[in-house]
């Protein structure tokens, strides 16, 4: 099932976009945790993790890796198991994933559509010259190709 938006309050928000400040000129990642619904997903909690993209890299590909955490991102697998684990025990579940695009616009890369699941919510906050900037939602489609997807604000 494919939301067409995700709610969220603006305290959400404003922890991706200074998590995403605080990190620059590297990407930053993290959690978004939540419920899925009939029409959308409800955010409930944002959880910042580190980018563990130069420890994990070779994980995801048997390349050597060529780019850093300037442009690239990883959750480490065990901290994704454990907010899995915790989500459930409060019966919430991992419902998306945000990152940053440091000087760069807020539209999926390649790489992270190839990574990207299909029932995951995918935030992406442009920070330009160390500032928040843009932030877009994306999802994918039956053809795992991204579509956007509408923030709205719970106020």
């Amino acid at each position: 099932m494919n939301s067409r938006f995700i709610s969220l309050l603006p305290e959400h928000l404003q922890i991706i976009c200074s998590h995403a400040q605080s990190t620059y000129p590297e990407e930053c990642c993290g959690l978004i945790i939540g419920n899925l619904g009939r029409e959308g997903k409800t955010v409930m909690e944002i959880m910042p993790t580190e980018n563990a993209w130069n420890t994990q890299a070779g994980v995801f590909s048997s390349e050597p890796t060529i780019q850093s955490t300037r442009r690239r991102y990883a959750i480490a697998p065990q901290v994704m198991l454990q907010a899995q684990k915790a989500a459930r025990d409060r019966s919430l579940n991992i419902i998306g994933i945000y990152h940053s695009h440091p000087d760069n616009l807020a539209t999926p890369s390649e790489c992270d559509r190839l990574y990207a699941w299909a029932e995951y919510s995918y935030i992406i906050v442009s920070v330009q010259n160390g500032k928040a900037a843009t932030v877009k939602s994306w999802i994918l489609d039956d053809h795992h190709q991204f579509q956007p997807e509408l923030i709205e604000n719970i106020i």
